[in-house]
């Protein structure tokens, strides 16, 4: 099984593929709309277990992003329990990607 996070560095390769992950970020809007990763489908924490089963396919890849990583990382464990085994959580969140991959993305 894969390691329930990844590094800003292997996700931003990963999201060069032919089938990237998709792009969960779990933070509430204000923060999505102050910073987010561009083609990011917002679902906040809260709401994960409304939507997951119903937006989201257990079979493909999927990176769940939040601001430091705490958020992600509860949501990630909680989707593989729920059969989405191809999950990880983006280590250090939305703060990291900016820091070490896309610094046009505020930080906060």
């Amino acid at each position: 099984m894969l390691n329930p996070e990844i590094t800003a560095q292997a996700a931003a390769e990963l999201l060069k593929q032919p089938n990237a992950p998709v792009l969960v970020d779990v933070r509430e809007k204000w923060e999505f709309d102050t910073a987010h990763i561009e083609n990011s489908l917002l679902m906040p924490m809260g709401e994960v277990p409304a939507r997951a089963n119903n937006e989201l396919d257990p079979d493909e890849p999927i990176l769940v992003v939040c601001h430091h990583g705490a958020r992600s990382l509860n949501v990630t464990m909680w989707l593989r329990q729920q059969g989405f085994e191809n999950a990880q959580s983006l280590a250090g969140g939305i703060d990291a990607w900016s820091r070490t991959i896309d610094p046009t993305v505020p930080r906060y």
